[in-house]
């Protein structure tokens, strides 16, 4: 719980009585490796602190899954969109890893919002900071070759090549695992 703590400090200055009404919201819970967390047509209902692990956030298809999205220790993880509005989500979340989770109930994130002064802040940097993501995200996809999305990850995102297997990361960047192959091999 003390990672979470310093991540919030680091977003706001935070008082012991919010600290208190945000903890207590707060449930540990522990997934095996390839644990699905949702479900495509499933309703997200939390916001979860990953503690330890890493997930992936994938659309499932019968030959190849496309995977749009990775979490890590240290960050907050959800079908975000699937939360805010409480509809189905059109995704689905796995376990890549061993996996530890501070989870909030969104009924609950709403209680924070409503008693503490920081709910609102970090609730507006955190999605500010979700946006950023999938905004650099699109626009590599846009912009840039698919040697140039793989060479980023190198620099940006160091933790996918060593903890996400290949073909995970071949629908990352949007290719097949053959040609991030021959990509690895002619940039090695």
């Amino acid at each position: 719980m003390n990672q979470i703590k310093e991540y919030l400090e680091k977003i706001v200055e935070l008082s012991d009585s919010d600290w208190e009404i945000f903890s207590s919201k707060l449930i540990r819970t522990e997934y095996k490796k390839k644990t699905t967390l949702l479900k495509i047509g499933k309703i997200e209902n939390h916001l979860s602190f990953i503690e330890k692990g890493s997930i992936r956030l994938y659309i499932p298809k019968v030959e190849n899954d496309i995977t749009f999205g990775f979490c890590f220790k240290g960050q907050f993880m959800s079908a975000y969109d699937s939360f805010l509005t409480q509809s189905p989500s059109t995704y689905q979340t796995e376990t890549l890893t061993a996996t530890t989770l501070w989870r909030l109930k969104f009924i609950d994130l709403q209680d924070i919002y409503k008693r503490t002064k920081i709910g609102n802040i970090i609730g507006r940097v955190t999605a500010e900071n979700l946006f950023l993501m999938k905004s650099q995200r699109e626009q590599s996809l846009l912009n840039e070759t698919a040697e140039k999305r793989y060479l980023n990850l190198f620099t940006e995102r160091p933790q996918l090549i060593k903890e996400i297997p290949l073909k995970y990361l071949a629908s990352y960047i949007g290719v097949t695992p053959q040609a991030l192959s021959r990509i690895r091999k002619r940039i090695s």
